[in-house]
């Protein structure tokens, strides 16, 4: 429901394409066009925003602004920051302040913040009263190359991440990139995980890009003031052109979806076992893609060069990739509780190149366990 004046008016704009439950993604360097963006959907409606409260001081008041002047009221919900935060509890939190506003049916949500903001918030759109519209505003690298679009929303539980959720799509993902100026270093390192990801699972010249191109991004907003490099507008765009055009194939992950969860499969187990406090997502992530090159080249899928490629790459990003200290054993077995896993099979995402990747179902376990404690640095052979 983007008109021509409003795509004319804006960067660029990226279109999801789901039937009845399609959705623009609009890149933009600032919350200027936010409201010429919001006014198709939420003229003479209810939003709440749903931030936690750092996100708020940055920029709440100016995206409060801008519903306001696209004719709708606003409100807020603050979440607490962190993933230990995304469970049930917060949740239920999180819905019983939304019916305290008497927020009803035709109410929006606006999803302000990281991942864990976006699934939480989406994940709430989803159940109440069963289902309501939101829109994604990430402010997060991860956020905006990865979790902002698809529609999956969750929460985790004790016994594995993410493993309550919904399919719900939003209405609209609007990404103002110099967001990233404010961004915590660490969690900008995260979010290259998951372009990583990307150049690997599909596209060679994004992977090329990077290498090229990781070690200044970053550096700059490491910097005081912060830079932020005018190529990382285009390599979050990349990222999001193929996810989009993964999701507008297989919206509910039957079969080339799974994709996206090259590294994920390691990465979860890790965040579980390590109780969601040692690891953010996307360091995670990195630990598990180099898991998962490793495994490939075990199995005699891809070139001990790709492996090295990926990295080293991940280290320019000053991301981890050693596995931490846990027993080959207890790893395997929470891989059971991961909802990756098919019934009581293994199932990872391999590389076998660069750009090109397959779903491998119930390799050697003996392979997988090696693998782990080659990571761990415990594999002596």
């Amino acid at each position: 429901m983007q008109s021509n004046e409003l795509m004319s008016s804006l960067d660029s704009s990226l279109h999801v394409s789901l039937g009845d439950r399609s959705y623009q993604i609009v890149f933009s360097t600032s919350f200027d066009d936010l409201a010429t963006a919001l006014v198709p959907l939420v003229l003479n409606r209810s939003c709440a925003v749903v931030t936690n409260p750092t996100v708020w001081s940055l920029y709440g008041e100016e995206v409060v602004a801008a519903i306001r002047t696209a004719r709708a009221k606003a409100t807020h919900v603050f979440i607490p920051d962190g993933e230990q935060f995304k469970n049930m509890a917060e949740l239920d939190r999180m819905l019983d302040q939304l019916a305290q506003q008497r927020l009803d049916r035709s109410a929006i949500l606006v999803a302000l913040g990281g991942g864990v903001v976006g699934d939480m918030a989406g994940f709430a759109a989803a159940c109440y009263m069963r289902g309501i519209d939101y829109i994604q505003i990430p402010t997060t690298l991860l956020a905006q190359v990865d979790s902002s679009v698809g529609g999956k929303t969750g929460v985790n539980l004790e016994s594995g991440k993410n493993l309550v959720g919904a399919f719900h799509q939003p209405r609209l993902v609007y990404v103002n990139w110099r967001t990233l100026a404010t961004l915590p270093l660490r969690e900008v390192r995260a979010g290259y995980a998951e372009a990583i990801k990307y150049g690997i699972i599909a596209d060679a010249d994004l992977f090329a890009r990077l290498e090229n191109n990781t070690f200044a991004i970053v550096s700059g907003l490491a910097a005081k003031p912060p830079r932020v490099a005018d190529g990382l507008g285009d390599i979050i765009r990349r990222c999001c052109e193929i996810k989009a055009d993964i999701v507008s194939r297989d919206e509910r992950e039957s079969n080339i979806r799974a994709l996206l969860n090259y590294g994920h499969t390691f990465a979860h187990v890790i965040e579980m076992l390590t109780d969601y406090r040692t690891y953010v997502h996307g360091e995670a992530v990195a630990i598990g893609m180099h898991a998962a090159a490793t495994l490939a080249h075990r199995l005699g899928l891809c070139s001990p060069e790709l492996v090295i490629r990926q990295k080293l790459l991940i280290a320019s990003a000053g991301l981890p990739v050693e596995f931490p200290d846990l027993p080959a054993d207890t790893v395997i077995a929470a891989f059971q509780h991961d909802k990756k896993t098919a019934g009581s099979r293994l199932r990872f995402i391999l590389p076998r190149e660069i750009g090109l990747v397959d779903i491998v179902t119930e390799p050697d376990r003996a392979v997988v366990r090696q693998t782990i404690e080659e990571c761990t640095g415990h594999d002596r052979h």
